[in-house]
């Protein structure tokens, strides 16, 4: 493993509860979201001496995290996901206390969108970046940025009130 530097250590560390949130609201699993995490963490690690621009440190663990989700999709819709009941009796993640009504309800519309519309309100929404930076991060113009921004928000609100929608 490279050294790391006291720097990179410091700005990884920094990176980690946006990280996390932005996994969770990617995923919206919080164990997957923690799996997915930790494999960013150990590639960062990994990748700490090719890694020069730290500014630009969160942009490359949430595109890694992004992947290592993606990835993670087409694995289950190629292999399907066997569980056996036992495993499931002391899993920490059901246990976790359910979302009230409209946070439930944001967040199961949120799941039923694209990909490309989810990445795109996490961006904006729960890490608040600019139309800017989340153009850089996502290789695309500002201008796709904001009218994919516009789509998605409008997505949402039809999968959250659908009587509301024009005729």
């Amino acid at each position: 493993m490279p050294a790391i530097s006291r720097a990179f250590a410091d700005a990884l560390t920094a990176e980690l509860p946006g990280l996390r949130r932005f996994a969770t609201a990617l995923c919206g699993n919080p164990a997957l979201a923690d799996d997915l995490v930790q494999d960013c963490i150990e590639a960062a690690l990994m990748n700490a001496d090719t890694i020069r621009e730290l500014n630009r440190l969160g942009a490359w663990l949430r595109t890694t995290v992004r992947n290592r989700f993606i990835d993670e999709v087409r694995r289950r819709n190629t292999r399907g996901t066997g569980v056996d009941v036992q495993d499931l009796a002391d899993d920490i993640a059901l246990s976790v206390p359910a979302a009230s009504g409209e946070l439930r309800d944001v967040l199961e519309a949120a799941a039923r969108l694209t990909p490309d519309h989810r990445d795109i309100l996490v961006l904006a929404g729960v890490e608040a970046l600019s139309y800017r930076d989340i153009a850089l991060e996502l290789t695309i113009p500002v201008g796709t940025v904001m009218s994919r921004l516009a789509r998605a928000r409008a997505a949402l609100r039809a999968l959250l009130d659908p009587a509301d929608q024009p005729a």
